[in-house]
C-alpha cells in the first residue's frame, strides 16, 4: 500500500520528439505523488473505432492483413482511426462499409479500450453491428486484406489456439460472447 492518496502526476515540462502521420511521440517531466521528477515518454493517437459485425445467422466477419511493425499477418476486427472532429460510431460506419463493403442497420456500442496504458493514449471505441447488407467495397489507397466470415464459436476457438491475439478483436470477440451473444434457453 502507498502511503500516497494522490498518485496523479504533474507536467512540469515537454516537447514532442516526433511528429508523425498518424503519431506523435511526446517526452514530458513530470512532478511524481512524493515530489521528485520523472521523465514520461508516450504516444498521443487519434483514437479508433472497431466494429464485431455478426451475421444473422452469429457468424462474425473477421479480416486477414499484413502489420508491418510485426511482420506477419494478423486475423483481426475491421477498425480504423478516428478523422478529425469524427464521432467514434461515425468512424466504426466509414470502417465497415470501406474495408468490408457492408453496412448495418443496427449499431450498439460495447465500450472502450485503452491498448496500453503505459506508454499511448489511445482509446478504441467497440461496436457491436447487426442486421448486415452487402453494398461495395471502398479500400483504402494501399489497404490490402481478404475477408473472412467465421461461425462465431469458430472465432473463440481461434483466440484460445493463439491464431487470434489483437487487443481489440480478442476484447470484442469476448465482450459479444459474455453480454451481448444471444444464448439458447437452458432446459429446464
Amino acid at each position: 500500500m502507498s502511503d500516497h492518496k494522490d498518485l496523479t502526476e504533474h507536467f512540469v515540462s515537454g516537447s514532442r520528439v516526433y511528429d508523425g502521420t498518424l503519431l506523435k511521440v511526446h517526452r514530458d517531466v513530470v512532478r511524481l505523488p512524493d515530489g521528485s521528477e520523472g521523465a514520461r515518454e508516450y504516444i498521443r493517437h487519434p483514437g479508433a473505432g472497431a466494429i464485431v459485425p455478426l451475421f444473422d445467422d452469429g457468424s462474425v466477419l473477421l479480416e486477414r492483413q499484413f502489420r508491418y511493425p510485426h511482420a506477419r499477418e494478423f486475423i483481426e476486427l475491421p477498425a480504423g482511426k478516428l478523422e478529425p472532429g469524427e464521432p467514434h460510431l461515425d468512424t466504426a460506419k466509414r470502417e465497415l462499409l470501406e474495408e468490408t463493403g457492408y453496412v448495418a442497420q443496427e449499431w450498439t456500442r460495447i465500450g472502450v479500450i485503452h491498448t496500453a496504458i503505459a506508454y499511448t493514449d489511445e482509446a478504441i471505441e467497440l461496436f457491436l453491428a447487426r442486421k448486415l447488407t452487402h453494398v461495395e467495397r471502398k479500400l483504402d489507397h494501399g489497404e490490402f486484406l481478404e475477408l473472412l466470415p467465421v461461425p462465431f464459436d469458430e472465432a473463440l476457438a481461434m483466440i484460445q489456439e493463439g491464431r487470434i491475439t489483437d487487443a481489440k478483436s480478442v476484447t470484442g470477440l469476448l465482450w459479444v460472447d459474455r453480454w451481448l451473444r444471444p444464448r439458447p434457453a437452458s432446459a429446464a
